[in-house]
């Protein structure tokens, strides 16, 4: 499969820590708002299978405080909202308001694989208490954990690119 190259092109500096964090805050309240949207979509199928007053029953019970599957899905959901964006544009909706991007380092789109390594790993940096994120303070490249281990870049870009809606 051929990689798709992002516009613009050019050679583009790594993006710092601050703008990433910013990114990664906006990008927080839409990731907060997919889940209450999935939970809720998730519940309404468990009532429409099980019953209100079975579900009732069960979360009296406390058999609904740790749902597995509940979990599985926000998960899955998060990571297809990061997938689709960074495989397609290589920008998140926080990350075009912050101009910046993830790409190769060749100026093309990640591949569904590196969007994976790069979801677990930077959850595996949150967990480290943030440290695969203050990585990027000791990197010369400004890379962070994820960005090592997905071999991808997050680079800055001009401030008429993505203002005019051309990232």
């Amino acid at each position: 499969m051929p990689k798709s190259a992002l516009r613009p092109q050019g050679d583009f500096p790594p993006a710092g820590l601050g703008r990433r964090l910013a990114a990664v805050l906006y990008d927080g309240f839409l990731c907060i708002a997919l889940m209450i949207v999935v939970g809720f979509i998730y519940k309404l199928i468990q009532m429409a299978i099980y019953g209100e007053a079975q579900l009732r029953q069960w979360a009296d019970a406390g058999a609904l405080d740790h749902d597995p599957l509940l979990s599985t899905v926000l998960l899955l959901s998060l990571f297809g909202f990061f997938a689709k964006f960074w495989t397609h544009g290589g920008q998140t909706l926080g990350m075009q308001v912050w101009g910046i991007r993830v790409q190769n380092a060749d100026g093309t789109a990640i591949t569904l694989w590196q969007a994976l390594l790069r979801f677990l790993i930077a959850i595996l940096s949150w967990l480290a208490l943030g440290l695969g994120f203050l990585w990027a303070l000791v990197d010369k490249r400004n890379r962070t954990w994820h960005d090592l281990y997905s071999d991808s870049v997050v680079v800055r870009l001009p401030k008429h690119a993505h203002r005019n809606g051309k990232a």
